[in-house]
């Protein structure tokens, strides 16, 4: 058996020092400039689109994309760095962990619940859409216009055979960690950052240290370079809505009203159920975690990419939560890449709105069909923006549904994506919080019959 070892935990948790300068944007308003960077982006969009006919179409469509250049350089410098961010983070978070029994009981209990709220989540996203039917508002006559200027996207199904399973289980480890990097196959990836983790606290800490240490500067290069995505987010934020709204008018975004009203509801009901558990089950006040994650989900809503959060999620977690430093370090890191419910419940509204316009009657099978394969999709995908429109093409092709719909909804996509970024933002903050608040009863269980 390997020995037990204990680690000198003042050394990791220099992750909460290392948001010093993103610390100082916040208290500059970061926020507000971001919020004020999106007002003046559908204001600019509407100058510049269809709607007002100022500007010939190809002069439309050229100036917006060099507004769209700080958004896509945001966009870009995050995704470079969302692979070694997990990478450090789940193996220092895993390092960080008191015991070995510890980190099986925290591993086994926030995958049941991440698979669980998942599972909720494409639910009510099936019923909202069921009651408000928002496919009913759509004409099928400009949907099959819209089909014909679709996209590539990348088709996949989402039906596996049982004699396929073995085969599928085996895939998830990475026989080729660089490999699974270089596609950003992301559950390969946290897979192997488990693995690694577990391994280093097996391991005799004097021997541990040097890679520990190791993590602990990739984890600062992380970190500097989100710094300087951060500068970039008001001006990414205005620039990504003003070519949006000036390639598609606002009336085109109006037209999706509806749909859009759906799959809001949809989000906040999920909010809902996130304060409830918080207010019930962890004993905290909902309007006072609010208050403490507003940065971090105003920071969600303007980036669409919980990867761009993630630092500034633990360091909410840490600081202002109450969240010890090794549970937000390792909860964290792996929430933001399995934790998808916004994502979920949004694939369940869109899967039914689609089917609607199209005039799909679904069968129970069917939706419980969609309920399996939405939770399977969200599990493992990259947390950067726009994922959801090519994991909604697997969901569609599950149950029938032409995926060329998706062309009628990736016009406001964007907006959405906004909406449930900030969900799966705030689903990864109370995991992370329940987490704790179950490690603190289990800890007083044990000293208690120790007693």
């Amino acid at each position: 058996m390997a020995p037990q070892t204990s680690f000198d935990f003042h050394n990791l948790r220099s992750l909460q020092y290392l948001h010093t300068s993103l610390a100082g944007l916040i208290r500059g308003q970061l926020w507000m400039q971001v919020v004020l960077g999106m007002l003046l982006g559908v204001l600019v969009g509407i100058l510049i689109g269809p709607s007002m006919g100022w500007l010939e179409p190809a002069t439309g469509h050229i100036l917006g994309n060099w507004l769209a250049l700080p958004g896509r350089l945001f966009l870009t410098l995050i995704q470079m760095v969302v692979i070694p961010l997990v990478l450090a983070s789940i193996i220092r978070g895993l390092a960080a962990s008191e015991n070995v029994e510890q980190l099986r009981k925290t591993g086994i209990s926030v995958l049941l619940y991440f698979i669980a709220t998942t599972a909720l989540a494409v639910c009510i996203g099936i019923v909202v859409a069921s009651v408000l039917r928002p496919g009913a508002y759509i004409d099928s006559a400009n949907v099959q216009q819209s089909m014909a200027t679709v996209p590539a996207v990348e088709q996949q199904t989402g039906e596996v055979e049982l004699s396929q399973l073995p085969e599928k289980i085996v895939g998830l480890l990475p026989a080729n960690p660089l490999g699974a990097m270089l596609t950003s196959n992301m559950l390969q990836v946290v897979v192997f950052s488990l693995i690694f983790g577990m391994a280093l606290v097996m391991m005799p800490a004097q021997q541990a240290r040097p890679l520990l240490d190791l993590m602990g500067s990739l984890l600062e290069v992380c970190m500097t370079i989100v710094r300087w995505a951060m500068w970039l987010a008001p001006l990414a934020v205005f620039g990504l809505l003003a070519q949006l709204v000036g390639k598609l008018g606002l009336a085109a975004l109006l037209g999706m009203g509806v749909y859009v009203a759906t799959v809001l509801i949809g989000l906040l009901l999920m909010l809902c159920v996130y304060l409830l558990i918080l207010l019930f089950v962890v004993r905290t006040p909902p309007l006072s975690f609010l208050r403490s994650a507003r940065e971090a989900l105003l920071l969600a809503f303007s980036t669409s990419s919980s990867a761009a959060v993630m630092p500034l999620s633990i360091k909410t977690a840490v600081e202002k939560l109450g969240v010890r430093s090794s549970t937000a370090q390792f909860v964290i890191p792996l929430a933001a890449t399995i934790n998808m419910n916004g994502t979920a419940l949004y694939q369940g509204v869109a899967a039914l709105f689609l089917a609607q316009v199209f005039g799909i009657d679904l069968s129970m099978g069917q939706l419980v069909l969609i309920v399996v394969v939405a939770v399977g999709a969200a599990i493992g995908s990259p947390s950067t923006p726009g994922v959801g429109i090519v994991i909604l093409a697997m969901v569609l092709n599950s149950v029938g549904i032409p995926p060329a719909g998706i062309a009628l909804i990736m016009g406001v996509d964007r907006i959405l994506d906004m909406s449930r970024t900030a969900i799966n933002v705030a689903g990864d903050l109370v995991a992370c919080m329940l987490m704790e608040r179950l490690q603190q009863k289990a800890h007083a269980v044990t000293v208690g019959a120790e007693a």
